[in-house]
């Protein structure tokens, strides 16, 4: 009889350690809070719609010139690229454009080409002046290697301007329109509708 007890017993014993053992395997409501919760964040919350009207006054120093520009974006479904059309009106000499990181009033470094590098002097320019697709492999400089998204998280911030540069090609820059190598005309990057599901935006696409 003792035999059998201590039988018991030790079965007992070796249940309760199997179990506890299985018990360490099986996924906790703590394992679940610790997944980053950028992984639950569907794309498709994501800002859908970007837009800039570019004006000398907005460049730093501000221009004294008539050009004017619209750079209009939207971004994929999947957030992986950016369609853009840019177009220009009354300006000249046109050299290059590009998406710089900088609030309002900042110079900030380029990120991203729109248009160029083309030799100055180019005369006037009215219109269409770039389209394409841009995505994370067009980055550089300070976004170079990062993600699609890192660039529009800056714009949703009013941390993106757009600027397209001139350049008559003479030594003496800053001359007059035409010859704003720094940058002719600018804008910050707005958000102008959120995702593919209608939610409102910060504004109307006009």
């Amino acid at each position: 009889m003792r035999s059998l007890s201590v039988g018991i017993a030790l079965a007992v014993v070796a249940s309760l350690i199997a179990c506890d053992s299985l018990d360490r395997t099986l996924p906790t409501e703590e394992s679940n809070v610790a997944v980053p919760p950028s992984l639950h964040k569907h794309h498709a919350d994501r800002p859908e719609h970007f837009r800039a009207h570019l004006l000398g006054a907005n460049e730093v120093p501000p221009r004294t010139t008539d050009a004017r520009a619209k750079l209009r974006m939207r971004l994929s479904r999947d957030g992986l690229s950016l369609n853009y059309v840019l177009t220009v009106s009354h300006i000249s000499n046109v050299t290059q454009s590009h998406i710089h990181i900088g609030a309002a009033g900042v110079n900030g470094g380029v990120v991203v080409f729109l248009f160029g590098l083309v030799p100055a002097g180019g005369g006037p320019v009215q219109g269409l002046l770039a389209k394409g697709t841009l995505t994370g492999a067009n980055l550089i400089n300070a976004l170079a290697g990062h993600p699609l998204s890192d660039l529009i998280d800056s714009i949703e911030v009013g941390h993106a301007y757009a600027n397209v540069h001139t350049s008559d090609g003479v030594d003496l820059a800053n001359t007059g329109p035409g010859d704003f190598p720094g940058g002719e005309v600018r804008a910050q990057v707005e958000v102008v509708g959120h995702d593919h599901h209608g939610n409102q935006g910060h504004g109307h696409d006009d």
